[in-house]
């Protein structure tokens, strides 16, 4: 089966790729002539997967599943949510979104977070949503040099490490994102 997953992140296909059995080959969006930047203008993580998986499937008429993640604070009020890629700006800086955290958490005894993915997958006109949450805490600074965006400053329940501080393959049997990745899978398998 060949699906398209629409992330021009090169970080999320290649940590997807990781988790998907040979049997499904993934296609990104540059392979299918897709460069713009499919616009995230939803209120919800559900939202903006769902608003990236209907613009591939109206544009280019192919069947493709798009993600949305977010970290969710607790003493936060749930940001920076939706809006965790420009939490700091539309820059959309990772250094920067790790010091804003940090910095608004400097008072907070409450450090405990949760990781989001919502997938959702546009497969022969059906559509499904998939979830995947991993809760853990935000650390007092920044470990690690694996991984992308806010790994290094978030750690899981039950790891001593931040997402940073573990290998491409430890993160994959543990992230939220792989959790989602998986319902995904047995979805998909099964078909």
């Amino acid at each position: 089966m060949k699906i398209v997953f629409a992330s021009n992140n090169p970080n999320k296909v290649k940590e997807i790729q990781l988790l998907l059995p040979e049997s499904i080959e993934l296609v990104g969006l540059t392979d299918i002539g897709c460069t713009e930047d499919i616009p995230e203008t939803a209120d919800t993580l559900e939202g903006n997967a769902i608003l990236k998986a209907n613009y591939v499937t109206e544009k280019y008429r192919l069947n493709c599943f798009a993600d949305d993640t977010g970290l969710e604070i607790n003493a936060l009020h749930g940001e920076p949510g939706v809006y965790s890629a420009r939490y700091a700006g539309e820059q959309k800086n990772a250094e920067e979104n790790m010091n804003k955290v940090l910095e608004n958490l400097r008072e907070s005894i409450d450090r405990s977070a949760q990781f989001k993915t919502v997938i959702a997958l546009n497969l022969d006109g059906q559509q499904l949503l998939f979830t995947g949450l991993v809760k853990g805490q935000i650390t007092t600074e920044k470990k690690g040099t694996n991984g992308f965006g806010y790994d290094p400053i978030f750690q899981a329940e039950g790891h001593d490490k931040t997402f940073a501080e573990l290998t491409a393959f430890e993160k994959a049997s543990c992230s939220h994102r792989a959790r989602a990745v998986q319902q995904l899978i047995k979805f998909l398998t099964a078909q």
